[in-house]
């Protein structure tokens, strides 16, 4: 599938209940309770505005949403900021969308004074490539909380230190292909050298 370059906003509107329920359920991943969680973020936006901590990024392509974020300040702290959801439609993975809306996302959060963004996820089998997703943004391991989702489901924390992202151009990517070179230049510069 060929992706047309990307458009992001950042407005919540009436219409993304449904966009937001529907890309969440295409993963397959979450339960009802949670697909459930993810649409009240929406409400809880489009209800009571910034006062709700809730910020989006949607990302469309060929006149259709295919992906968003939602992330937001962490209550009694400076800098650090939650990232609470980043889902692909299911046809359009494997095509560094993920990739390019979360680099967009964190730019976002480093206009507005975030220096370190932080990101929960479960430890079930089925979200191996999840966590491979975030160690490969340049995300590291800080904690994991066990048996915190249910016994044998462990809650497992990633974090990247913002004021630590490689400079580039200030262009944002408008392009796949510009995003996946990007991407492969912050991917180099977190691996250590030996």
């Amino acid at each position: 599938m060929k992706l047309d370059p990307l458009q992001y906003r950042d407005e919540v509107l009436p219409t993304d209940v449904a966009l937001v329920r529907r890309i969440v359920e295409s993963s397959g991943f979450f339960s009802t309770a949670e697909v459930e969680v993810a649409v009240e973020l929406v409400e809880a936006r489009l209800s009571q505005g910034t006062r709700s901590g809730y910020s989006f990024v949607f990302a469309d392509a060929g006149g259709q949403t295919v992906g968003y974020s939602c992330y937001g300040p962490i209550a009694c702290t400076e800098c650090s900021f939650d990232l609470y959801w980043i889902a692909v439609e299911a046809q359009w993975r494997g095509l560094g969308l993920g990739r390019e809306l979360l680099s967009h996302t964190e730019r976002r959060v480093k206009a507005l004074g975030g220096r370190r963004v932080y990101v929960e996820t479960s430890s079930r089998r089925q979200y191996l490539p999840t966590r491979a997703f975030y160690l490969g943004c340049g995300y590291h391991e800080e904690a994991i909380l066990k048996d915190f989702y249910s016994p044998g489901d462990d809650k497992v924390i990633y974090i990247r230190a913002l004021d630590m992202m490689p400079k580039i151009d200030g262009a944002l990517p408008r392009s796949i292909s510009d995003a996946r070179s990007r991407a492969r230049d912050c991917h180099d510069a977190q691996l250590p050298r030996l």
